[in-house]
């Protein structure tokens, strides 16, 4: 009985921080200076022409 709670405990306190570390973290939105937009395809910012 103490075993199966100490594994259903360590599971439930584990399970968050696999779901972080999971989660799509290269999907993050990036911030870039003025007068330049977020390039996806080369993951910087370039300067806005035209």
């Amino acid at each position: 009985m103490k075993m199966k709670v100490l594994v259903t405990t360590a599971l439930l306190a584990l399970t968050p921080a696999l779901a972080f570390a999971a989660c799509g973290h290269e999907q993050q939105a990036m911030s870039c200076a003025d007068g330049t937009v977020y390039d996806a395809a080369t993951g910087s910012c370039k300067v806005v022409t035209g």
